[in-house]
């Protein structure tokens, strides 16, 4: 699974600070803190018909990532929604668009790791795309990672940090496998999640997902969480062993880039009959039925 490139994406107009600039001249400067270590915070947003789903959430995790770091700033949420509409009524954009909200530490004053060197305050970066969600619902091939997931009392896994590196380390092993993603387990060798992704797996039409002890809070997850609530499924959140991925009848993945998307096969094993399979269809539809209608209004 590789994602292309999308003709209407050629000239973007992007948002770095206010600033609408193409996706040729947008830049942000070598001192900032996002280039120097990584120090940012970030949301993937999905527009539906105008309508971002679960936006509220979003900017809500945005500002917990952005304080349990210590951002001396943060824009409140009214001026940063303000950034999205102005970006995607620029682009002409109303649905089938994926959102990369981007918000650094800000520029320092000189290269260095001490976060007294940034006095200038954030920087809020807005890229909107034109975006399909990029997984194959017909299903995908995971590998299991040899990287593992940091544990909370090493890094908090609830920051939503621009700190990727395990997950591209992970996801490079995917790609040498030939799969689509990596499958990453904790310190214990509990499933944790992907290289990009929250995993549920399906046994005996129970569906079970991992804790967030290793990995990031999921708003997607906690959709998919709320449908089978709402909807009488038999759910659980709890460690799960690789042995029990192995074995589910049915394995699916979640995100607000990829929505579910069903696993048909981990480390050369099918999954169940190798097909997608019922319970993965029937969230996935009832998760269909609520970008519907759910979302606040950002562009008419």
């Amino acid at each position: 699974m590789q994602q292309g490139f999308d003709e209407r994406n050629r000239d973007l107009l992007i948002n770095i600070n206010g600033e609408l600039l193409h996706r040729n001249e947008a830049g942000i400067s070598p001192f900032d803190s996002a280039v120097q270590g990584g120090d940012a915070v970030w949301e993937g947003l999905r527009v539906y018909e105008g309508r971002i789903f679960r936006l509220q959430e979003h900017l809500d995790r945005l500002r917990r990532s952005a304080e349990a770091v210590s951002f001396d700033v943060i824009p409140d949420d009214e001026s940063i929604i303000e950034q999205i509409r102005r970006t995607l009524d620029a682009n002409g954009m109303r649905d089938g668009v994926h959102i990369r909200l981007t918000l650094t530490r800000g520029v320092k004053i000189t290269s260095g790791m001490d976060p007294r060197l940034n006095q200038a305050g954030p920087t809020l970066i807005v890229l909107a795309e034109y975006k399909a969600p990029v997984y194959d619902t017909g299903g995908l091939a995971f590998i299991t990672s040899t990287i593992r997931r940091s544990p909370p009392h090493m890094l908090n896994q609830n920051i939503h940090s621009c700190n990727l590196l395990q997950s591209i380390m992970a996801k490079i092993e995917a790609n040498g496998h030939g799969a689509d993603d990596a499958l990453m387990l904790d310190e214990h060798g509990f499933m944790a999640e992907t290289n990009a992704t929250h995993v549920f797996i399906v046994k005996n039409s129970a569906v079970s997902t991992s804790t967030t002890r290793s990995c990031p809070e999921g708003i997607t997850r906690s959709v998919v969480l709320e449908l089978c609530e709402q909807e009488g499924i038999e759910h659980a959140v709890r460690n799960i062993p690789l042995e029990e991925v192995h074995a589910a009848d049915e394995v699916f993945c979640t995100g607000t880039m990829g929505e579910l998307a069903a696993v048909t096969s981990i480390d050369g094993k099918t999954i169940g009959d190798g097909k997608v399979g019922p319970m993965t269809r029937r969230l996935s539809e009832l998760f269909c039925d609520r970008t519907t209608v759910e979302g606040i209004r950002i562009v008419d």
